[in-house]
């Protein structure tokens, strides 16, 4: 099977023009390149250029297929310094990397809030609000990695004025409330309504079985916006169920070490090891897999748009449901003999064993049956 319907030079050349948009042209503007890759070994040491007009460094980083919904970036604010102010018609989530520092936030109205924020915070930009970010340390500088929905809105009206000058307070989504980045919540299921976490890394999850190997999750409504993000964690010497979804996640480890497997259906499996600081970004639709082989519970942050979910008609993700009935994740009875192979061997570098037993029971107890077996749905 051909590889990434890869094409000839001639066929290709007769959509280049088509390649470029108002979102590429405008990174390049701003002296910046976009690593077109799908893993990042780690942000915090990321190669980034000068940003003259943020008054900062920067990089991009976003696989092809996802410059459509969504974006990555990495900012670095110089020791003692600032970043110049800015407001923008698109949402971002950000999560600080290295460093401590603070964040003012205002509207036209007047109305402003100020806070503070170490390594692991989490936090949006409200639409089209005032913002400007400050190092609060004279001595090395801070970093943060965001994700943006900039892309639809620039390539909309492809007009960066526009995007970043109008003049237009949204006091649905900010009005200036005192404790607006205060750390606090309210919980609806899964999800976390919020708009600032102080530690991401340290963070109360909730029990989320159906991803497999008993891990924690917990998904988040920030800035009343429209994009999204989770976090996940799960045990030493667990894997999670191997899913795919749309594109424009960009999954950032938090903690602990181990590998992921990412492949598009019908093709083998490619490896890329983690650890904190990680990147990975799944491409459109390719399965995907992560295994932790360190010594501690492993735990990542995936920002995302909406986009990403393909659900089903009752609104669940079809990445947590099995294929078995439709849905996009693969149950640990399905999975490719390889997966346990390269997971017992990666184990066994530390002195470790799989412990998946109790995951893999579980699972059975509830496991729908393949299609054409008894009990199965009949096909339409």
């Amino acid at each position: 099977m051909p590889k990434d319907a890869i094409v000839n030079e001639t066929l290709a050349a007769k959509f280049a023009t088509e390649k470029d948009s108002p979102y590429t042209r405008w990174v390049a503007d701003e002296g910046l390149e976009i690593i077109a890759a799908h893993y990042v070994p780690d942000l915090r040491t990321v190669e980034l250029r000068p940003w003259e007009r943020r008054g900062g460094r920067g990089v991009f980083i976003n696989h092809e297929a996802s410059r459509t919904s969504n974006d990555c970036y990495v900012c670095e604010i110089p020791a003692g310094g600032k970043l110049a102010p800015q407001r923008q018609l698109f949402e971002e989530m950000i999560l600080v990397l290295d460093g401590h520092g603070s964040t003012r936030v205002w509207n036209d109205a007047g109305r402003e809030v100020t806070f503070e924020w170490g390594p692991g915070a989490l936090f949006a930009i409200p639409l089209n609000a005032h913002h400007q970010h400050f190092n609060g340390s004279g001595s090395g500088p801070a970093r943060f990695v965001a994700s943006t929905n900039m892309p639809p809105a620039l390539n909309l009206y492809d007009d960066p004025e526009f995007i970043f000058g109008t003049a237009r307070d949204f006091p649905g989504r900010f009005d200036g409330e005192p404790d607006y980045f205060s750390p606090k919540g309210e919980q609806k299921g899964l999800l976390l309504d919020t708009n600032f976490v102080a530690d991401a890394a340290a963070l109360p999850l909730i029990e989320a079985k159906e991803r497999g190997a008993g891990g924690g999750h917990i998904r988040f409504a920030m800035a009343r916006g429209s994009m999204n993000s989770h976090i996940s964690q799960f045990p030493i010497a667990t894997y999670k169920k191997g899913h795919r979804h749309g594109p424009g996640a960009h999954v950032i480890i938090l903690s602990g070490h181990g590998y992921s497997l990412m492949w598009p259906e019908g093709e083998e499996p490619r490896r890329y090891e983690w650890g904190p600081g990680t990147l990975i970004v799944p491409p459109n639709m390719w399965f995907h897999q992560h295994f932790n082989t360190g010594t501690e519970p492993a735990r990542y942050l995936a920002f995302k748009h909406e986009t990403v979910s393909v659900r089903n008609a009752q609104g669940v993700p079809k990445a947590w449901i099995s294929r078995r009935i439709g849905g996009d994740q693969i149950d640990y009875a399905d999975e490719a003999p390889v997966v346990r192979r390269l997971f017992s061997e990666a184990l066994a570098k530390h002195g470790l064993k799989p412990e998946m037993a109790e995951a893999y029971a579980n699972e059975l107890a509830t496991l729908p049956p393949q299609p054409g077996e008894a009990g199965a749905p009949a096909s339409a």
